[in-house]
């Protein structure tokens, strides 16, 4: 091994700083470059390998040439030297993890792992293309950046390692990790190929069987490739083919499987010939290219991966000339009549000028026009409508605050939630009628029989068209926390919905009838759920929108789930995943990246700086003193979550917390921060409980209360003496409820009702005071009581939630349903009294799980759960005749 540099040495112009890590082929360093002033890594390699001076030449051009590609998927290689015999490769310092590092976290999303591969064949083929092969492709060779850039790391470092005669058949024996327990993959000898297995010589072909490798590995979680020593292994790659896919993951694809399979072949002249026919291929699955660009076409935009080859660009060009004469019969044509077996057409639907935050699409029932929600330039969410012949969309006027709006059966009105109501409105126009106050925004669907029902935490909410006071439509299950997302089914009586609860395995779908409030279970899945009269259930899945058949009638589903599309947007709350189809077969959703941004604002919503890279953030919390984050963050199936640390004194830097394979999340600090309280199901299964855990022991969290109840943790007084924490039970609505922390450990109640929900609870500074939220006036409100309990009073009367202080007790934050942070006065605290609330700023926050928003001591700024491509969203892709698009 290299013997160890110490910070201040000096490699020519590069001054070491400190030391990043540590491998088989070397050691890795931060250094600085002096000459040039900036960052860089550098990885020096063991002096035997600079012995042989015709293979250091070697090495050295082909490291040369590596960095002369300057690909965004390839690490940049600035130089190559000799310290004191030793080689050494000074490259860009990269942010984030290596692909191994992931694995061993998590496994990706089916479209995240099609994501990366795509990345990581584009970089292959740039470097083939320049007679480069890399020759040991593996997860610990391919690093993901912080913002999910691929980057192929240490090209050359194979050539400069590899024996020759007789050693050649196990050219990466002398660099794998040597493990000894039974069962345990040896190294990297999984990931060769059967040439190199041979010895025989070996080109670019090489790379991409390893390839092959490596994607099958992300989609199954597995290795493609393992024995319980190394021969075993590299007999298994001659001999032997890797398990179906499809028995470790049902969600993918067959054409997503052969690409794998053709990477695999043993023969290199049966797999792909270059790794450009490689990303063209997953591009093709993905319907999104890692980078598209857009072209526009009547208005609207396609979607196809892009491509630089002249021929191609061309051809695109006559087709979008072809397109623009021919667009507007085709449209009005298919809205009268789609053809049976007729080719599906998949379009982009480009979002308003200067709005940002676009999505929650409604396709109408006969297909001809479009709902969705934007927020303008002077922050105003409103709705708009656009039609499928149409160059533009029109804003609704008097829909400030619009969310999840859905059609009325006859296609001429849009319902949609704002303000803790429920309204409706001509979607040609005209003025918003209220029909009845709501508790949250859980969706809506409209019968042709003139009822609406909507999302509540009691079960679902039925009203009539013209409105009135709602009544309860089913009956909700004791192990969950609401009913959600209801779909009518053609029959105008029955529907499916969301049965939400706390755990992932809590929730399912369901069926119902205006003519009971029973219901039965349907199938497991943690989405909003669609029908369409094709005949099938559209849902998501792994953030994949999948589609299964179903019989309307018998109420029963039939086969597996087909893929339909890939990187569905999550709404930013209780599962509204944003898609939508009609009667007619027009399908339409939103694809990105549903992660967010914690971002610093001041008091007039200025935006001052992100913290971190955007990420999948489930609740976070801020320390006592300001300077750390304790985060939820949500795995790439969405699924579960584990507690991270941010340290927002070294630029968010994160470190994990809890490690247990179950769901952890909704920190509270201690007072002095050294502890964490947390929920978790690791003992209870599909029960959420309360656990402490010590800030600098991770992994070490000790079970604190646990029953039979479902327990989150909110607040933690400044004494220490009471922890405030949700409680779920079945005979009673969600509740506040205190624990002592002198050792007796009893819970009791603090607030609890049988009839409406009291949680989101925090004590004040001094402890005397307990904001809260509750629903008992129809809405979320913002209330403040003594602690002892005493007396109380409101504080927002317009609609509120997520109450917090300022750290004297001078002021309470809250924010608004439609994303207004507000504060409030404190006038005196006995009696409680305060100043009218006043809007301090508009957000584009992203609700969920937790606290979607913490501020600092002073009050000065806030630190906020933003969606991720709020100001850069996606275009909203259009599918005519979708059904044609599924794999039979």
């Amino acid at each position: 091994m290299v013997q160890s540099l110490s910070s201040g040495t000096r490699l020519g112009r590069y001054e070491i700083r400190s030391k990043l890590g540590e491998g088989g082929m070397g050691e890795v360093y931060r250094a600085r470059d002096e000459k040039l002033n900036r960052e860089v890594a550098i990885k020096v390699l063991p002096a035997s390998l600079s012995q042989d001076e015709d293979r250091l030449h070697r090495f050295e051009q082909e490291a040369q040439a590596a960095g002369a590609l300057n690909h965004p998927n390839i690490l940049a290689v600035y130089d190559v030297g000799v310290h004191d015999g030793s080689p050494y490769v000074v490259s860009e310092l990269l942010e984030g993890e290596t692909l191994r590092e992931f694995l061993e976290q998590r496994r990706p999303a089916t479209r995240k792992a099609v994501d990366f591969a795509t990345q990581l064949a584009q970089g292959l083929a740039a470097a083939h293309d320049k007679g480069i092969v890399h020759r040991d492709i593996k997860p610990d060779n391919i690093f993901i950046t912080k913002d999910e850039r691929v980057k192929i790391l240490d090209f050359g470092l194979a050539k400069l390692a590899q024996p020759t005669g007789e050693d050649a058949a196990q050219t990466e024996i002398a660099t794998r990790k040597v493990r000894t327990d039974p069962g345990t993959v040896m190294g990297t000898v999984g990931y060769m190929s059967p040439e190199q297995v041979r010895g025989s010589a070996v080109d670019h072909r090489t790379d991409i069987f390893s390839f092959g490798t490596v994607l099958y590995e992300m989609l199954s979680g597995r290795r493609a490739f393992r024995g319980d020593s190394a021969i075993e292994t590299l007999n298994a790659i001659l001999k032997e083919e890797p398990a179906e896919l499809s028995a470790s993951n049902q969600n993918i694809g067959p054409s997503l499987e052969r690409v794998v399979w053709h990477c695999l072949e043993k023969s290199p002249d049966r797999r792909f010939q270059a790794a450009t026919d490689i990303a063209f291929a997953l591009e093709s699955l993905s319907g999104v290219a890692t980078q598209p660009t857009q072209e526009t076409v009547i208005g609207f935009k396609s979607i196809s991966p892009a491509r630089t080859f002249g021929r191609e660009r061309l051809v695109w060009l006559v087709v979008c000339a072809i397109l623009l004469v021919a667009a507007s019969v085709l449209a009005i044509a298919f809205l009268t009549r789609t053809k049976p077996g007729g080719a599906a057409a998949r379009l982009s639907l480009p979002l308003p000028e200067q709005t940002r935050g676009a999505g929650q699409i409604a396709v109408s029932p006969d297909g001809s026009r479009f709902v969705f929600v934007a927020t303008t330039a002077d922050n105003k969410r409103l709705l708009w409508v656009r039609s499928l012949d149409s160059l533009t969309a029109q804003p609704l006027p008097g829909t400030d605050g619009a969310f999840a709006p859905f059609w009325s059966p006859d296609s001429r009105q849009v319902g949609y939630f704002a303000g803790s109501k429920l309204y409706k409105i001509d979607a040609a126009g005209g003025r918003a009628q209220a029909l009845c106050d709501v508790r949250e925004y859980g969706g809506g669907a409209w019968s042709r029989a003139g009822q609406i029902l909507f999302g509540d935490p009691d079960g679902l909410q039925r009203v009539p068209e013209t409105g009135g006071t709602p009544v309860l439509a089913t009956k909700r299950d004791p192990n969950e926390e609401a009913h959600r997302w209801p779909y009518f089914l053609p029959d105008g009586r029955h529907f499916l919905f969301l049965g939400d609860a706390a755990t992932t395995e809590g929730h399912h779908i369901r069926v119902g009838s205006l003519d009971s409030a029973d219901t039965q279970v349907l199938f497991s899945a943690v989405s909003r759920i669609v029908y369409s009269p094709a005949g099938y259930l559209l849902f998501v899945s792994q953030g994949a929108l999948v589609a299964q058949a179903f019989d309307a009638g018998k109420l029963k589903l039939s086969g597996e789930p087909m893929t339909v599309g890939e990187h569905i947007i999550d709404m930013g709350e209780n599962h509204g995943f944003d898609f939508s189809v009609s009667d007619n077969g027009v399908l339409a959703y939103q694809t990105g990246n549903s992660n967010s941004q914690l971002v610093w604002f001041d008091r007039s919503g200025k935006k001052l700086e992100a913290v971190g890279a955007p990420d999948s953030y489930a609740s976070f919390v801020l320390s006592p003193d300001g300077q750390r984050v304790a985060v939820g963050l949500l795995d790439a199936d969405g699924r579960q979550s584990d507690v991270w640390l941010l340290d927002l004194s070294h630029g968010g830097a994160k470190s994990r917390l809890t490690f247990a394979p179950s769901s952890e999340g909704d920190a509270v600090w201690s007072p002095d921060g050294t502890q964490l309280v947390i929920t978790s199901n690791r003992d209870a299964g599909a029960h959420v409980h309360l656990y402490i855990l010590p800030v600098n022991r991770p992994g070490e969290e000790k079970l604190l209360l646990n029953g039979d109840a479902e327990d989150v943790p909110m607040s933690w007084s400044a004494d220490g003496q009471y922890i405030l924490f949700e409680r779920f039970l079945p005979a009673t609505r969600p509740g506040v409820w205190m624990l002592p922390m002198n050792g007796q450990q009893e819970a009791r109640p603090l607030l609890q009702s049988k009839d409406f929900t009291q949680d989101l609870a925090a004590f004040s500074p001094n402890g005397h005071l307990v904001a809260y939220n509750s629903d008992e006036s129809g809405r979320g409100e913002v209330y403040v009581q003594t602690f002892p309990p005493g007396a109380r009073s409101a504080v927002s009367s317009g609609g509120g939630a997520f109450p917090k202080w300022r750290g004297d007790g001078k002021e309470i934050f809250y924010v608004t349903n439609d994303g207004k942070v507000m504060a409030a006065q404190i006038k005196s605290e006995s009696p409680f009294q305060t100043d009218v609330p006043q809007q301090l700023f508009q957000t584009n926050i992203r609700f969920g799980p937790g606290f979607p928003y913490a501020v600092t001591r002073d009050g000065s700024r806030f630190l906020i759960n933003t969606p991720a491509e709020a100001n850069n969203p996606a275009p909203l892709t259009v599918v005519l005749n979708w059904t044609a698009g599924l794999k039979k």
